[in-house]
């Protein structure tokens, strides 16, 4: 195994390494998912850029908008922060989820995202939470829901000379409660086989926001907007949460791996959506 390892000092300088490079070029965050795909031969790249260096890309804040965090935030950070353990306890519940402490402290937000895994925890809790990733490039910024970024099996919309350098997540609304469930079908495994992120607001007793992410189950973490909308003006009741969980049941197109066939999968999305909206229901996310 051959390569150049480069570790650019700015933002700019990464930039215009990986515009020289293109498609023969790798980034390489915390790197607790490329050295392994380096080990098992499954990436060859020519140059290895690394990010460690670059600075300002280390960080959680908030505003009256929402949470900014930094490609380059560790997940053990996120997990532990007063400020996101507070205001979004289902990203931090999904950060903890990450295989272990040692990996946590290592594994970056940003570096989750890219990679695009279908079996991790925090992309379903980023798209319940309607998050967004801000991607720049030789060309400038963009900025995409991350239901868009996130297009396939380890595929992203990244282009080969783009960075993450934020990740944005909104405000939730007024009366929000949320949760985030990771089932694993394995106890040798930390990887889910399913995982149901849930988001709910209530005025009084209504339903007036509902949002369900699945990941894991999957190719991509997914929401069905039909289903969601079930609940919007109602009464969250058991019977409407059964109805609920048997729609994303029917409609998630499941994938079968090691962890549980399709089959298994699908029945785990209806328990697990329905174990879910019961917590935000009552109270417990």
């Amino acid at each position: 195994m051959s390569f150049e390892f480069v570790q650019p000092e700015t933002l700019s300088q990464a930039l215009e390494t990986l515009a020289q490079h293109g498609d023969e070029a790798k980034i390489i965050a915390g790197g607790t998912a490329v050295v392994l795909m380096l080990q098992q031969k499954l990436i060859a790249p020519a140059v290895l850029v690394s990010l460690g260096r670059l600075p300002g890309l280390d960080y959680i804040r908030a505003d009256a908008a929402g949470l900014h965090l930094g490609p380059l935030t560790p997940l053990r950070r996120i997990a532990r922060s007063p400020l996101v353990r507070e205001q979004f306890p289902a990203l931090a519940q999904a950060c903890a989820e990450v295989g272990n402490v040692r990996i946590q402290n290592q594994a970056t937000l940003g570096g989750n995202l890219a990679e695009a895994d279908y079996a991790s925890d925090p992309p379903a809790v980023l798209l319940a939470l309607d998050a967004s990733v801000i991607l720049t490039g030789s060309d400038g910024s963009r900025t995409l829901p991350l239901a868009d970024f996130v297009l396939g099996f380890y595929t992203t919309a990244l282009a080969p000379d783009e960075i993450i350098t934020a990740i944005f997540v909104p405000t939730p609304p007024a009366g929000s409660r949320m949760t985030y469930l990771k089932y694993k079908s394995r106890a040798s495994e930390d990887r889910p086989c399913v995982g149901v992120a849930a988001l709910a607001a209530f005025e009084n007793d209504t339903c007036t926001d509902l949002r369900v992410a699945i990941g894991a189950a999957c190719e991509v973490p997914r929401r069905l907007a039909e289903v969601e909308a079930l609940a919007r003006g109602q009464a969250l009741s058991a019977g409407l949460i059964g109805d609920i969980a048997a729609g994303y049941a029917a409609n998630i197109e499941t994938l079968p791996d090691l962890r549980g066939s399709a089959w298994y999968k699908t029945e785990m999305v209806r328990v697990y959506v329905q174990r879910a909206l019961t917590e935000v229901q009552y109270g417990r996310g």
